[in-house]
């Protein structure tokens, strides 16, 4: 007969720990003439959730194309939606006067925050907005409410990167996008999204659930660019 018992204590529980890879490298990013320094996997840690430590393509893109662009982030508030390690936001911290980035993994948040101590140190003169990170689940209205109580002015550009790879994550982040860019009244904001295609089916969500959310979805001419061996585009998200 076996004994349940002893069948239990031969069972090796793994900490949590185990499948998280901290071993973070300073890593430098050159776009344009912005060199920026800051912590990141080169490679991820085991569980899917943590796919916020690396550095992905479309940030790639992304801040390629902000590099390019910097009036339109001149004086402005920002905030980013699934900021990773931040490299987004250490580019725009040269630009922008107020800059909240966001993420929900604790994790992520660790060394996302240790990227901004990192960039708005007194031997970085070249970061001139205030940065701060907030825990942010998409759709989580409580967590918006908090971020839109703290930043009662709103902000004026909303940006994300290469943040739509789940299905099940889309409609969320465009009930994100709607209280944000509604919350602006009859204030400027737009969406800026880095987009890279990995799949037929999520090219049209994307599209579908920004027209359901009742938004203009445009793509920005002379964007679209492979990425890698992906295709991404820059895509600009307002209100109708």
């Amino acid at each position: 007969m076996v004994n349940h018992e002893e069948e239990e204590e031969d069972i090796v529980w793994l900490d949590g720990s185990f499948f998280i890879n901290d071993n973070y490298q300073l890593t430098s990013f050159t776009f344009g003439s912005h060199v920026l320094q800051l912590y990141c996997l080169h490679s991820a840690s085991t569980d899917f959730d943590l796919t916020g430590q690396l550095v992905w393509p479309g940030a790639m893109l992304l801040n390629d194309y902000l590099s390019k662009n910097a009036e339109m982030l001149q004086g402005c508030s920002m905030i980013e939606l699934g900021s990773g390690v931040g490299i987004t936001g250490m580019l725009c911290s040269r630009f922008c006067r107020q800059i909240l980035l966001t993420d929900h993994n604790e994790e992520v948040l660790k060394i996302l925050r240790r990227n901004i101590e990192l960039n708005v140190s007194s031997e970085n003169p070249s970061c001139c907005a205030a940065l701060e990170a907030e825990k942010l689940e998409w759709g989580n209205s409580d967590q918006i409410n908090r971020i839109l109580h703290k930043y009662p002015g709103g902000f004026e550009l909303i940006l994300g990167a290469d943040i739509c790879f789940q299905q099940s994550s889309v409609p969320l982040l465009f009930d994100t996008v709607e209280q944000l860019l509604k919350n602006r009244g009859l204030g400027h904001c737009k969406f800026i999204l880095a987009y890279v295609s990995r799949a037929k089916m999520m090219d049209l969500m994307v599209i579908s659930e920004a027209t359901r959310h009742g938004m203009l979805i445009n793509e920005v001419a002379g964007t679209r660019s492979m990425v890698g061996n992906l295709e991404g585009v820059i895509f600009e998200i307002t209100l109708c």
